[in-house]
């Protein structure tokens, strides 16, 4: 139905949601409303409710549609929500469609001129006339295409109950820096207010109401954050290829590196950045500045990773550290490049030809990928190999609320590093001897004084002292001694971070499935199946993954791929244990939700 002015209680007079709901807003690639959006997330947070947002956008450059949605949540729960309470309909192409899956009772928002109302009677329909209100508050045609999206952010402010300070507080430091762009846009924005303040009733359904849940949090995303952790950690070398939805994290670093990273007598950068003609170039680059004693990276996605095997494994092999970050998308081939996945588990961990076992990480959260970024390189120094940081769309791409990042207070590890004086009291140095038994070897850097040190590097047979060898006793010793190095690692790694409620019954999950299995696990609660949660940060799996897996009767291994690829891996490393792993699964794209899991459980249990 639509709103009337004489009906201040359109929705029927169900309970009002407070801080609990999920907006979803419809508009065109390319429209300017990625700003309008952030605009009425960030002016929520604000108000101190817990606030995340997923941006659904083409992979064109414009045109098409995108659907942006903001989750409020006074409990704190941040992953996607299957429902939508309130809907913002600003693309004709899509809106039939958007309606018809509406969810019944929902708040709609779109533009006078397609008659929406028409379309469904369980609906709250509110036309509002954008273009009317867009012509009447910025004198400029040519910008009233992106200007008219902050009309609806003023509605949705008004409707909702968010203070229209906080509004324009949010377009400001959206826009810091024009001042004529923030005029304008907080004008549209306090024209839409108004008229909805002088043209729409009051709603009982869902609102917003001031908090303080979100004092001393920041707004940011996963490939910022990264990008934060690379620099604290001292990188000094980047080779890298565009491709969504890793470009971002590169490109972040540049900034900082502009701003950070230079000379302050002569100006000049410290720090090389050098975009290679495709990815396999870039994998060259890093591995080849990790063997030179630099901290080095790249950041890429699936494809990247694809093209990077055959150097990953050289990596491997002759032992030369970096740092990989991949951000996931869904695959294979091109895929959907701007949709998410954790598709690329299994590669990731044994990337290339032959029998490889990387170490990873998987941060499930903004101050993870912080810490696991500048961690990653420590990690690449010690064990002298390539190191994944595996994230995806949804946590690179999107907002999320986070606590400060901890500013760093250890020093660098630059691992078994040998310099002239040591080299020297060495009586027998070989690259490849494994001198204290824990798979690690001491190494040493190109252009270390007295020529000792020096070594080929191959990525054929070798023995202990890096000569050539085919003897089979040679490359046994070698690879034995490689996968002694992954089980040493066991140590290092991030562990596991568990919410455990007292059962037999356990959920394993990683990166960004967390914010959806935690929302699950008490729903399963209070729906009477207990369960205890593991979230996995990292592989080699360490002791208390072992432990966890052999204390539980069934273990539900949450992921966002099609196959399991992380269950693979359990069941591979824990085959006296792999009947307990039960495949819990979402792989259309979208970040996971707890519906899908709470069912796909539940379904299990009922069995």
């Amino acid at each position: 139905m639509t709103a009337a002015l004489a009906s201040p209680a359109v929705t029927g007079g169900a309970k009002t949601r407070i801080n609990d709901f999920s907006i979803q807003v419809a508009t065109v690639n390319g429209s300017g409303s990625q700003t309008a959006n952030t605009v009425l997330l960030r002016a929520i947070f604000q108000m101190g409710v817990f606030v995340s947002g997923k941006n659904l956008f083409p992979s064109n450059i414009a045109g098409l549609p995108t659907w942006f949605t903001i989750r409020a949540s006074a409990k704190g729960y941040v992953a996607r929500k299957a429902t939508n309470e309130m809907l913002i309909l600003m693309n004709p192409e899509t809106a039939k469609e958007d309606i018809a899956k509406a969810d019944p009772g929902a708040l709609v928002i779109y533009d006078e001129p397609l008659q929406l109302d028409k379309l469904r009677a369980d609906l709250t329909c509110f036309p509002v006339p954008f273009q009317k209100l867009v012509t009447a508050s910025c004198p400029e045609p040519k910008l009233h295409k992106l200007v008219k999206n902050m009309i609806y952010v003023g509605v949705a402010a008004r409707i909702l109950g968010v203070d229209m300070e906080e509004a324009k507080k949010a377009i400001a430091k959206q826009l810091k820096g024009k001042a004529k762009a923030v005029e304008l846009n907080q004008n549209a924005a306090l024209a839409g207010y108004d008229w909805a303040m002088e043209n729409l009733p009051d709603q009982d359904h869902i609102r917003v109401v001031r908090d303080n849940k979100t004092q001393g949090l920041i707004i940011v995303d996963g490939n910022e954050a990264c990008a934060l952790g690379a620099m604290f950690a001292g990188v000094t070398v980047v080779g890298w290829y565009p491709i969504t939805p890793a470009s971002s994290l590169v490109e972040t670093f540049i900034e900082y590196a502009e701003e950070y990273r230079k000379d302050p007598k002569t100006g000049k950068s410290n720090v090389a950045i050098v975009q290679m003609e495709d990815e396999l170039a870039s994998a060259g680059v890093v591995l080849a500045a990790g063997w030179a004693g630099a901290r080095s990276m790249t950041s890429t996605a699936g494809p990247g990773i694809s093209l990077m095997s055959e150097f990953i494994g050289l990596g491997y092999y002759v032992e030369a550290p970096g740092v990989f970050f991949n951000v996931a998308r869904t695959g294979p081939s091109t895929g959907l490049p701007t949709r998410t996945q954790q598709s690329d588990i299994e590669m990731c961990a044994k990337a290339s030809h032959g029998d490889t076992l990387h170490i990873n990480l998987y941060p499930g959260n903004m101050e993870e990928c912080f810490q696991f970024s500048y961690d990653a390189f420590d990690l690449a120094e010690r064990f002298q190999t390539p190191i994944f940081v595996v994230t995806d769309l949804d946590l690179g791409m999107q907002n999320w609320s986070s606590k400060p990042f901890t500013y760093p207070d250890k020093p660098f590890d630059r691992g078994k590093v040998l310099n002239q004086q040591q080299l020297a009291e060495i009586k027998d140095w070989g690259r490849y001897k494994d001198v204290d038994g824990d798979g690690i070897c001491y190494r040493t850097l190109p252009g270390t004084p007295g020529g000792k040190g020096a070594y080929f590097t191959r990525g054929s047979g070798h023995n202990d002292y890096a000569l050539y060898s085919e003897k089979p006793e040679d490359y046994v010793s070698v690879v034995n001694r490689l996968r002694k190095k992954y089980e040493t690692a066991k140590s290092y790694v991030p562990g596991p971070v568990f919410r455990n409620l007292g059962s037999d019954k356990g959920i394993l999950a990683f990166g960004s499935s967390d914010p959806a299995v935690v929302e699950a696990q008490d729903t399963l609660a209070e729906q009477g199946v207990k369960t205890d949660y593991l979230r996995l940060r990292a592989l080699p799996f360490t002791a208390e993954v072992d432990a966890f897996v052999k204390a539980k009767q069934v273990v539900y291994v949450v992921e966002q791929n099609r196959d399991g690829q992380m269950a693979n891996l359990l069941r591979e490393f824990y085959p006296e244990h792999a009947t307990k792993f039960k495949n819990v699964l979402h792989y259309d794209g979208l970040a996971i939700d707890a519906k899908c899991i709470v069912d796909q459980i539940t379904a299990f249990e009922q069995k």
